[in-house]
């Protein structure tokens, strides 16, 4: 007998389907590990609208770009949902809902978290089948499946899309680059005299920042083996950025606010290889087709790093106990385990990755 699909269908598609309402509305990464499962409802509902329930920044994204997502609509910031951007103007939940009310979505499938805060706003939408994850804290939707967080993330997120009979039609998330991002890489980058690669030094979340001394010593190799490298952060990545462009000791080539979410998928693409801590641009640049090496806490290698070798090398920390007090920073999924929330620091987890193994498994994908 054959072996059952395991992302096949959970139940039966849902009949006469005009507009599906996904919510997503969290960071970069977050949003490219769901791109499968959009993908696996725009081939299961071909002549539906899938409306993204994001932020500003999904629709700025999504702007005239090919894929399964047909238009944007902004969520208001609120708790557990997403939080406001720097100027970002006010708006009500009350107006947001009515106006999705009326809108008249047959699905709306909660692919955000948990969902103890995005449940009862999937479930405010008014559709007539709800769907999505719940976590042990959050209300039931229709159809729902339990969270569990050590589950990689692409999976989770194809799973519940199996359940309004969605069945995966890959498990690699893909970003389409367009030329307008390839024209903004141009103009900020020019062309390129030697081979590119990057290096993305920064991550929001202190605990995954491998140190910026020993992206300094791989930026130095690389561009002793040929390499022109770009060293990529957020503005408020200046900071480290800026170390290791001071360490590296060779010319590297900062960019930092240059280029638009859009353009930085053009760069990625035109770079031979991206070495990063497990954060959006890792992930990004992965969608886009470009060889990662990356820098992965050994919890967040289960949940987020790809299980696909062919051009991708994950390098995982070991450490569990924070290294300034010692507390099991494993979440908190045991009785005896006090988990993450009852450390209140943000030292690096990742410090333990030796130079040698990431330079390895770079030359490793660039030499091939």
């Amino acid at each position: 007998m054959a072996a059952p699909d395991l992302l096949a269908p959970a139940t039966g598609l849902v009949p006469d389907v005009a507009r599906i309402a996904v919510l997503r509305a969290n960071a970069l990464g977050d949003f490219i590990f769901v791109l499968p499962a959009l993908d696996a409802l725009r081939a299961a509902y071909p002549g539906a609208e899938i409306v993204l329930l994001g932020a500003p920044w999904h629709a700025e994204l999504w702007a005239d770009r090919p894929g399964p997502v047909d238009r944007v609509q902004v969520v208001p910031p609120a708790p557990g949902i997403r939080a406001a951007g720097p100027g970002e103007p006010e708006s009500s939940m009350v107006d947001f809902l009515a106006a999705a009310r009326e809108q008249h979505f047959d699905l709306a499938l909660q692919l955000h978290g948990g969902g103890a805060n995005s449940n009862p706003l999937v479930a405010a939408l008014g559709a007539r089948v709800t769907a999505g994850l719940r976590a042990e804290d959050a209300p039931p939707l229709d159809r729902w499946l339990r969270y569990v967080y050590y589950q990689p993330e692409v999976i989770r997120y194809l799973e519940a899309a199996a359940l309004v009979g969605a069945p995966a039609t890959t498990i690699t998330p893909t970003l389409a680059v367009t030329e307008a991002d390839r024209a903004e890489a141009r103009t900020v980058l020019g062309e390129p005299a030697r081979p590119r690669v990057a290096l993305h030094p920064g991550a929001t979340d202190t605990r995954r920042r491998w140190p910026a001394d020993r992206f300094a010593r791989v930026a130095r190799m690389l561009h002793a083996d040929g390499y022109e490298v770009l060293v990529t952060g957020t503005p408020a990545e200046q900071d480290v950025v800026d170390e290791v462009v001071a360490a590296a000791g060779v010319p590297v080539r900062p960019q930092v606010g240059t280029l638009s979410l859009g353009g930085l998928a053009g760069c990625y693409a035109g770079c031979e290889l991206l070495i990063s801590n497990d954060t959006g641009p890792l992930h990004l640049a992965g969608a886009v087709g470009t060889a990662t090496v990356g820098i992965f806490w050994v919890g967040n290698l289960i949940t987020t790093a790809t299980g696909l070798r062919g051009r991708h090398r994950p390098i995982t920390s070991w450490t569990v106990h924070c290294p300034a007090c010692g507390v099991d920073c494993t979440p908190g999924i045991y009785p005896h385990r006090p988990g993450d929330g009852d450390c209140p620091h943000r030292d690096s987890f990742v410090t333990d990755v030796p130079v040698v193994e990431v330079l390895e498994a770079a030359r490793e994908l660039l030499f091939r």
